[in-house]
């Protein structure tokens, strides 16, 4: 079943004012049991016929391997029901008040979640933006120093006005010394072409709307270089109810299990499986072959092409790695027990922001 619920502006990832991250003991434990179960091609328990799980998620293609699972069967004691709400606010609010199970969302959420106690929890990495990210100047600006005074597009809240914030002070500018806009990614698009902004951190499709129709415009920063593949901060994540996680977590562990069980199968069947996918999602098939690839993407940079994909998806042992509960390290040079570094890193701006009064505790979120 797939209802969909239209909110605010279609698109993709991003979004409002709250924010998620990192792992306690209970969700180790979740991910390590969901890679045994994995690997051994069995389940941790036989959980009763055909439970439901109920999914929720905005429009993208990274969040489409649930249906892969879904239309060839590949979780068959599971049965999907998939709501897409545009706006991941009312997404997480569905998901702590036990009216959804999983969202799939970007994972900036996590901290605030936590912090207002929201009855949701971050689980696991799925997705790395592997160039599908930049922060793109009209023709005019040169340098992260010209845009001083100038208006920026970001969508605040999101991993944008982190990027966006990073950038401008590894670059000697001060993120408030800037005017940030916020924009969705679409809008944003217009409004660089237009020029009532001076630079808007983008992703794919709309970073080449505007580098096509917009002569002169150009990237200056990019989520294929070093720094942003090895911090791990521009990525999707799954997140998980309280009720599921404590209550029923044999089904948690089916339904983790069930997400990289699509993912592998896409990986072998990318033809097939991104066109349930832009099906799902409602992006032209294009977007999604250009957004998520073809499974050819490799954890060496060295060997990829970004025509094969702007989004590297991790596998379950990439995610248990980052996470901490898998020995070895995660791909592009991350370490392993990541996640931790991430939840500071995405706190620390939030407060800064203003949206996070004090740090929370990565343990309760």
């Amino acid at each position: 079943m797939n209802d969909v619920i239209a909110s605010k502006s279609p698109g993709r990832r991003r979004e409002m004012n709250m924010k998620i991250c990192r792992v306690g003991h209970h969700i180790r434990m979740l991910l390590a049991a969901s890679l045994l179960g994995f690997l051994s091609l069995s389940s941790i328990s036989t959980a009763s016929a055909t439970e439901t799980i109920r999914v929720g998620h905005f429009s993208w293609p990274g969040y489409g391997f649930l249906y892969v699972n879904e239309a060839n069967n590949l979780s068959p004691d599971l049965n999907f029901k998939f709501t897409i709400i545009e706006d991941p606010v009312q997404l997480f609010a569905l998901l702590g008040t036990n009216q959804l199970d999983v969202v799939f969302s970007t994972i900036e959420f996590g901290p605030i979640l936590a912090a207002e106690d929201m009855g949701s929890k971050l689980v696991a990495l799925s997705n790395l933006a592997f160039g599908s990210d930049d922060i793109i100047v009209r023709p005019d600006i040169k340098s992260a120093a010209d845009l001083k005074g100038k208006q920026v597009a970001v969508m605040e809240g999101g991993l944008s006005h982190i990027m966006m914030g990073i950038w401008l002070e590894q670059n000697g500018v001060n993120w408030d010394e800037v005017e940030m806009v916020n924009l969705f990614a679409g809008d944003a698009s217009a409004a660089m072409i237009s020029g009532k902004v001076a630079a808007a951190e983008l992703w794919e499709p709309f970073k080449s709307q505007v580098l096509e129709n917009l002569p002169g415009s150009r990237s200056l920063a990019g989520s294929l270089e070093p720094y942003w593949l090895e911090s791990g901060l521009i990525a999707d994540a799954i997140f998980m109810s309280n009720d599921l996680l404590e209550n029923r977590r044999e089904l948690a562990v089916k339904t983790l299990q069930g997400i990289f069980a699509g993912v592998e199968h896409w990986r072998k069947n990318a033809d097939s499986a991104n066109k349930i996918i832009a099906d799902a999602v409602g992006f032209p098939i294009e977007d999604v072959e250009a957004i998520i690839g073809n499974g050819r993407l490799t954890n060496v940079v060295s060997e990829n092409d970004t025509k094969d994909g702007t989004l590297y998806i991790y596998s379950l042992k990439d995610t248990a790695r980052f996470c901490g509960v898998l020995e070895g390290d995660p791909p592009f040079g991350q370490k392993n027990g990541q996640m931790y570094n991430h939840w500071d890193l995405t706190q620390k701006w939030w407060i800064r922001f203003g949206f996070m009064t004090s740090t929370t505790d990565s343990a309760t979120g």
